[in-house]
C-alpha cells in the first residue's frame, strides 16, 4: 500500500476550494473518470458533486511513484466537463506557473 502525501500546493489548493483531506482520498479510491493529467507525468481523477441543477466536479491531479502516491493540486470544477476536453485556460495557466 502506498503512502498518501500532499504537496503545499494541494493543501492551499483544498483550502481554497473547501476540500477535507477526507473528501480528497474519496475522489482518488472511488473516481468517476480518470484521464491523464496537463502536468507531465500525472494523472487527473474526477468524481461528480453537487445537485441536478447545480452541479459541479471535484478533480484531483496525482502522481505515483513506487513508494508514494502525491496529491499534486485538487480543484472543484463548476459544471460538468466532456470526457478527454481540455481543462480550462485558467486552470491550465496556474498548473504551467506552478512548475
Amino acid at each position: 500500500m502506498k503512502v498518501l502525501k500532499f504537496t503545499s500546493h494541494s493543501r492551499f489548493k483544498m483550502r481554497q476550494y473547501g476540500l477535507s483531506e477526507a473528501r480528497v482520498k474519496r475522489v482518488i479510491h472511488m473516481p468517476a473518470r480518470i484521464e491523464e493529467g496537463i502536468a507531465p507525468k500525472t494523472v487527473a481523477m474526477m468524481q461528480k458533486a453537487g445537485s441536478t441543477k447545480h452541479p459541479h466536479e471535484l478533480w484531483v491531479m496525482i502522481v505515483d511513484t513506487k513508494r508514494e502516491r502525491r496529491v499534486v493540486s485538487a480543484w472543484r470544477y463548476p459544471g460538468e466537463t466532456k470526457a478527454g476536453a481540455p481543462l480550462p485556460p485558467e486552470i491550465l495557466r496556474e498548473m504551467r506557473d506552478m512548475g
